[in-house]
């Protein structure tokens, strides 16, 4: 595993645990669609939570919430319609969220932002 992946795979722990305390039921993680991988789908508040995992261990090329450009948000939309509907039994309100995970040193824990509903069901 590179270390772009092990920086990954440590950003959607700390997510997962992040969500976990905060009430956040995981449901699934790293689920793969025609248009790309959701990396944790939670349920909280009664409503379905799509969590796109941003980790970056400097902000030299910027903050890790930069990173989701319009591209990435129709990418991340289509990919939440398509598990819905390829599980008609999820039925209710859902959103998209996206975690920014810093890391800036091994010594301190990460600094995470969450950006709640950056995507919900249209109506």
């Amino acid at each position: 595993m590179n270390n772009r992946k092990r920086l990954g795979s440590w950003g959607e722990e700390q997510a997962a645990v992040y969500l976990a305390a905060r009430g956040y039921q995981l449901m699934g993680q790293n689920v793969r669609t025609p248009y790309g991988e959701i990396d944790l789908i939670c349920f909280n508040g009664g409503r379905i939570v799509f969590v796109e995992v941003k980790t970056r261990s400097s902000t030299r090329f910027g903050y890790p919430e930069e990173s989701i450009t319009e591209q990435k948000k129709a990418h991340m939309l289509a990919a939440a319609q398509f598990y819905l509907q390829q599980h008609p039994d999820m039925i209710g309100d859902w959103q998209i969220d996206v975690l920014a995970i810093e890391r800036t040193s091994q010594q301190e824990g990460p600094k995470i932002t969450h950006f709640e509903n950056v995507l919900s069901e249209p109506v």
